[in-house]
């Protein structure tokens, strides 16, 4: 690596921390197959919840922020207390709810019915922008959950990764169509990827191109983030020096040799800068993409801002600070932009950065694709997304044998056994051991059943949580992203996911949380998320079957309502009822 000199890492403007929050001990999960509290479900979420804030897997787990600058697990330090003792205390037929990162109230249901129900950030449509959720959050009245965050189900940034990888892979794909090459045995090798954002989303980025045999550079403003990767295995190395970076990464490509390169600096100047180059014939870069927290503008540093002087500028004045960002955005987009007309692969990876660059001034900040409609939707159609688990016991023996498990069971799909041994070796856990794949509709359900016969029959040491990135086939509504360019037009119909969650809590789910916001930001998105537990026991393989089963297939009712005819396929070779498509 590239020596630097280190700076005290500054977190993500937040404006909403200031509630008399005194500093605390760093947060850590229990370990092990004792519980303290009354059920495997509670206890999970419970885990699952501190998880999210220990110090390996969150950005600032000191202001309760877990990713993305501003997604916070909790809304206080009162309220994850009281979270935390509420848990302990809850009865196996009750259901705690959940407002915006606060448990509100305890209720009596079922021993099916969800432990945990969580609505995260969600505003009536004329109230759902930035200043109106900002003023409620000093008020202290909401917090912005993110994704995984708010839901208690991230696992560090390996929660992306394989989606993350998944898309690398179809760009080479793309790319080896456009040149005449086999799609079929496409990588990376030989290309330049560049990119920004190496936070707990974006630092998958690096990896996923070099699994995929691609060289890479990677910028950000936050040193702290590339050292972070470094130290945990997601890059190779980074510099402050532009040049140097660029000479690295070069001759990588040259060589046909995987390498992930970060470099501090603002990507509004930086990629401006690369295309100047690319242009000129010094270099050539041959992809294009960026994963900014661009979703939030004050977690977004504008050009001419200082690093340093970041969350104090954005608390002084958030209106300037978000039309500077904006701006920034714009030089950012608008390179971006350029680099597709001079005819590199270029995407938006789900960031929101092309509407905000849009108001920024840059009126072709839509004139390159989001990832999803370019090259995940046939995924989704066959229900298939990201399927995530986590050891409770804190044992990485428990991830290794449900690697082999999950391999056993899907002994034909090669490229899930190729990315499960690449995991393997390469991902480095953060917090408790953890695991993610994709799997699709009909298939999820087996492994979750297979791990439940695994703790029951002692071969794993704890229970395993079971959810998904809310990134996913049926979850979401999000018309800057996962819904992008419906087939039917129907990019911002919010019923499905609202549909998914309503399904996944009469399923038997351990959690389920509706958020609005997410990646995208206020606004622009409603998504749902589901956790299972399989802790060994009857009733939690008949959960498992139910919940694992319809998630996934609300993915492919929704592709096949939007007219997605590989849908249909789905639905009829594995037994989907749609009353539409029924005589």
């Amino acid at each position: 690596m590239t020596h630097t000199t280190q700076r005290t890492p500054a977190t993500m403007p937040d404006p909403g921390t200031a509630h008399g929050d005194a500093p605390r001990a760093p947060v850590r999960a229990p370990r092990g197959a004792a519980r303290t509290a009354k059920s495997w479900g509670a206890e999970a979420a419970k885990r699952m919840l501190m998880n999210n804030l220990d110090p390996e897997v969150a950005e600032h787990p000191e202001d309760l922020v877990v990713y993305g600058g501003t997604g916070r697990a909790a809304r206080s330090w009162e309220a994850f207390d009281a979270l935390v003792r509420t848990l302990d205390e809850l009865e196996p037929d009750e259901t705690l709810l959940v407002q915006s990162g606060k448990p509100v109230g305890v209720f009596r249901t079922h021993e099916w019915a969800p432990r945990v129900l969580i609505a995260n950030s969600n505003l009536v449509g004329d109230w759902a922008t930035w200043p109106e959720f900002r003023r409620l959050e000093q008020l202290g009245l909401t917090m912005y959950g993110q994704m995984t965050a708010g839901s208690w189900i991230y696992i560090g940034t390996q929660g992306i990764l394989q989606g993350t990888y998944e898309t690398f892979a179809a760009v080479a794909r793309s790319l080896a169509h456009k040149r005449g090459a086999d799609a079929a045995t496409a990588s990376l090798a030989g290309t330049l990827t560049l990119t920004a954002g190496c936070g707990g989303m974006g630092g998958a980025q690096p990896l996923a191109v070099t699994l995929n045999g691609g060289a890479v550079l990677i910028v950000d403003v936050d040193e702290s983030r590339l050292s972070r990767r470094v130290q945990h295995g997601y890059l190779d190395e980074y510099t402050t020096d532009l040049d140097a970076a660029l000479a690295r990464v070069v001759a990588a490509k040259t060589a046909g040799e995987a390498l992930s390169v970060g470099v501090v600096g603002n990507a509004a100047e930086v990629f401006g800068e690369v295309l100047r180059r690319h242009r000129a014939g010094a270099i050539e870069v041959d992809i294009v993409t960026d994963q900014t927290s661009a979703h939030d503008p004050l977690a977004y540093l504008p050009v001419g801002i200082p690093f340093p002087q970041w969350r104090t500028e954005a608390a002084r004045d958030p209106e300037t600070f978000t039309s500077r960002a904006r701006e920034s955005m714009a030089a950012h987009v608008t390179a971006m932009v350029g680099f597709q007309d001079a005819g590199a692969e270029v995407f938006d990876y789900g960031n929101s950065i092309r509407r905000e660059a849009e108001l920024g001034g840059c009126d072709r900040a839509f004139a390159f694709p989001g990832f999803v409609p370019a090259y995940i939707r046939p995924q989704f159609a066959e229900g298939r997304g990201p399927f995530r688990w986590v050891a409770l016991s804190g044992d990485p023996e428990d991830i290794r044998r449900t690697d082999r498990a999950v391999m056993e069971l899907f002994p034909d799909n090669a490229g899930l056994i190729r990315w499960l041994e690449r995991a393997g070796d390469a991902v480095h856990f953060e917090g408790l051991p953890a695991r993610i794949c994709w799997l699709g509709y009909k298939e999820r359900h087996l492994a979750g059943l297979r791990f439940n016969e695994m703790v029951a029959s002692g071969e794993l040491s704890g229970p395993i949580v079971i959810g998904r990135d809310h990134l996913d086939a049926g979850s979401v509504a999000s018309p800057y992203r996962e819904t992008e360019a419906m087939a039917d037009g129907s990019d911002a119909i919010a019923d499905w996911p609202l549909l998914n969650a309503l399904l996944n809590t009469a399923s038997g789910a351990a959690w389920v949380s509706i958020h609005h916001g997410g990646g995208v930001g206020i606004g622009r998105s409603i998504h749902a998320g589901q956790v299972t537990v399989a802790d060994g026991t009857p009733l939690a393989a008949e959960k498992l079957e139910r919940v694992l089963t319809n998630d996934p297939g609300t993915g492919v009712m929704r592709h096949v309502d939007a007219g997605y005819d590989r849908a249909k396929e789905v639905a009829r070779e594995r037994g989907l009822r749609i009353p539409m498509l029924e005589p």
